[in-house]
């Protein structure tokens, strides 16, 4: 472990567990059903709105597909949710907190994957996951548990980890943007354009995963232009136009949509550039 980086130490958690399963921990939000709420949300920049009253519901353990094509608002409403830019008016819930009077809590819920992950590169695989853990005010023991957990899931070694990020592959490079995303244990993963010049090895791990998370009763929001991701893994998907939810489907209740889907977005938008 890297000395530079200060996690909390909690002699009271620093007992071993053997279990490394980390998305089975206790679901303390049991009664809640939905993991995000936006509400009539508007965002505008400057004389253009892009968000027009936007209400979306999306349920615990559910992967949520959110699709509609370029520069129509997919990326503005991922960074709404998760704080990065502000909304004019309406509500963001998150496990039915308000997103900015309890912006903190929040932030601590979800696990942010952007569109253009951002890593550094003097640091090696290990540094970087804790300076991460760190911001999340992690203990020492939880950070430990969540590390072997993830570097075996994503079939790293401790020696990759001790490598500095700059020598790294491209795939190994995603892959810890990916453990970074959930080294605090999320509830929420959101992954904006995840598959993006994502190498084939890591995208089948990033398949697994998404699978694996759902199952727990955690919950996946997607938003892609893979059709094929979304309609391979969602339960349901929302097709956003002209700033609102223009159609959602169910894929448990309509199975055969699945397949529909390319036919159903481009119903939507016509012909696109």
């Amino acid at each position: 472990m890297v000395e530079n980086v200060n996690l909390k130490d909690n002699t009271l958690d620093s007992k071993e567990n053997n279990d490394l399963d980390i998305f089975s921990a206790e679901d303390n939000f049991k009664e809640i059903d939905y993991a995000l709420e936006l509400k009539d949300v508007y965002k505008s920049y400057g004389k253009k709105e892009v968000l027009k009253g936007l209400n979306l519901k999306v349920k615990k353990g559910e992967v949520f597909g959110f699709i509609g094509k370029n520069g129509i608002g997919k990326s503005t409403t991922i960074d709404c949710i998760v704080g990065l830019k502000d909304y004019d008016s309406g509500e963001i819930l998150v496990l039915n907190l308000d997103n900015k009077k309890d912006a903190l809590k929040c932030k601590s819920l979800i696990g942010y994957v952007p569109s253009e992950p951002i890593t550094y590169e003097m640091m090696s695989g290990n540094e970087y996951l804790q300076f991460i853990a760190s911001s999340y005010g992690m203990i020492q023991s939880s950070f430990n548990k969540n590390y072997a957990f993830l570097i075996k899931k994503f079939s790293m070694t401790p020696l990759d980890m001790d490598r500095k990020i700059r020598e790294y592959s491209h795939g190994m490079k995603q892959k810890v943007c990916l453990m970074a995303s959930l080294i605090h244990n999320p509830k929420i993963w959101i992954l904006d354009e995840p598959t993006v010049g994502l190498d084939i090895m890591v995208y089948e791990v990033l398949l697994k995963m998404i699978k694996e998370f759902a199952l727990h009763g955690r919950t996946v929001f997607i938003t892609s232009h893979n059709i094929e991701l979304v309609s391979k893994v969602c339960d349901r998907v929302s097709i956003i136009n002209e700033g609102r939810v223009d159609t959602t489907i169910d894929f448990k209740k309509e199975p055969l949509k699945r397949r529909d889907l390319s036919k159903i977005f481009f119903k939507i938008y016509g012909d696109i550039e």
